[in-house]
């Protein structure tokens, strides 16, 4: 196989996605339609990965790169929410690769964002136009959690920076907000802002509002109210997605503050996706401006929403050739 080519891999708790990537003289990635395997049908990574490749005809280009939700660093790489174990020192021998890059499945959106053509980033708030020049760009993405990211670009190339910012605390600026934050505290000794702006925040928000209209809801999971809330059709649920927007919208201007995210700040992740005709037309924009002496500036930087439909296989290759150019 060419050296233009590999395997990207993108693994979460639940589901590993392959794919083929190919690198054209322009540096652009293309990438095969992506098999999606579930992790309890796999007793390992490996035996994942012998799937797909039987699944391909029995051939794979000899390199390989993961991005893994979860920490990346030390000699065992442990999941969450899966019993998969990769041993870096053991990826070539027992892969059958030359090659690899292991990277931070937000690390991996970063490196997307980076290399996204202009027409996968649409526009948000800000100043419209394509996200150009030096300087750093933000990427923050609501999901399970919150996966906070920085990249610094510079002509000719670019850095990516992984965090954890989704675990800084989180900060009220209204009574409805107070009253998300003492519902939280309940709970949690230390509220942090991915307890609000993660997909199971929206649980809280919604019992929140009907405890301050003394309304009696139904019991549901996150998946469940945000069908509700998305639907339209259940006001207090409706009330719930725009206050999700609204601290969104804080917490997104908080990151650009503290990493200097002055070129651009990127939303990412399936739930930013599916919240792409709401932000607009919600307080977003208001919110992430609102930052007092600071609000010109905050004005100043365009805010977008990655589309492209596997940003993490994407970002994995793109991680991949970064680090082996």
């Amino acid at each position: 196989m060419s050296e233009d080519t590999l395997v990207a891999v993108d693994i979460g708790g639940t589901h590993a996605r392959f794919t083929i990537a190919s690198r054209s003289a322009d540096g652009s990635i293309e990438l095969d339609e992506p098999v999606t395997l579930a992790t309890e049908d796999h007793a390992s990574f490996q035996t994942a990965l012998e799937d797909f490749r039987e699944r391909r005809g029995g051939t794979l280009p000899d390199a390989v790169s993961l991005a893994i939700a979860g920490p990346v660093g030390g000699d065992v790489i442990r999941f969450t929410n899966n019993p998969w174990v990769i041993r870096p020192a053991l990826i070539e021998s027992k892969l059958g690769v030359s090659s690899w890059t292991v990277v931070n499945d937000f690390a991996a959106v970063a490196h997307a964002v980076a290399r996204a053509p202009d027409e996968e980033l649409v526009h948000l708030s800000g100043p419209k136009g394509p996200l150009q020049g030096e300087g750093t760009i933000s990427v923050l993405g609501p999901g399970t959690g919150l996966g906070v990211a920085h990249l610094r670009r510079w002509n000719g190339g670019y850095h990516v920076q992984s965090t954890e910012g989704g675990h800084i605390d989180f900060a009220p600026l209204d009574s409805i907000e107070d009253a998300i934050l003492a519902r939280l505290r309940r709970r949690h000794n230390r509220v942090s802002i991915e307890r609000v702006v993660s997909g199971p925040g929206i649980v809280d928000i919604h019992a929140t509002l009907a405890r301050m209209e003394n309304r009696a809801i139904p019991e549901l999971d996150d998946v469940e109210t945000w069908k509700l809330a998305m639907s339209g059709q259940d006001s207090l649920a409706a009330a719930a997605l725009d206050r999700f927007c609204l601290s969104l919208g804080s917490v997104a201007g908080d990151i650009a503050l503290a990493q200097g995210g002055f070129q651009g700040v990127v939303i990412a992740g399936g739930l930013g996706y599916r919240l792409r005709e709401h932000l607009p037309r919600s307080g977003f924009a208001e919110r992430f401006e609102a930052k007092g002496r600071f609000a010109a500036l905050m004005a100043s930087i365009p805010v977008k929403l990655i589309v492209h439909p596997q940003p993490g296989l994407y970002g994995a290759a793109a991680a991949y050739w970064s680090e082996h150019e």
